[in-house]
């Protein structure tokens, strides 16, 4: 009985070594990975993910407002707030009493680059 290889592995081990050391010098370090995957991660959850939409297109805005458009508790979108802080792509201000929140540029871009556009792009009734 002979076993095929996977569909996505080679039949035939080679290696174009020009162009493998190539990549290799330019691959990013774990440093300036680790970083990144965070930022992904923090966008990986549908919650905060909505949560950063709302702040592309809000600008700044506090936990209730973010609250109130989300449709999420208060203590839920503050978690996510402070998820999406540690992960660089928000920041706060204190205004008197109230905690105001922005997406970082780093954040805007990610929101961007994952949604496309700030907040779903379907019709509204």
């Amino acid at each position: 009985m002979t076993t095929q290889p996977p569909a996505d592995a080679c039949d035939l081990l080679c290696l174009d070594l020009p162009v493998a050391e190539a990549l290799r010098a330019r691959m990013p370090d774990l440093p300036q990975t680790e970083p990144a995957a965070a930022a992904a991660k923090a966008l990986a959850d549908p919650t905060r993910l909505t949560v950063a939409a709302v702040l592309a297109e809000g600008g700044e805005l506090c936990v209730c407002d973010l609250a109130w458009v989300t449709g999420y508790a208060q203590n839920l979108v503050s978690h996510h707030l402070r998820n999406l802080r540690t992960a660089g792509l928000a920041a706060s201000r204190r205004q008197g009493r109230l905690v105001i929140y922005t997406l970082t540029e780093r954040g805007r871009q990610l929101v961007h680059a994952v949604l496309g556009s700030p907040l779903a792009t379907t019709e509204r009734n």
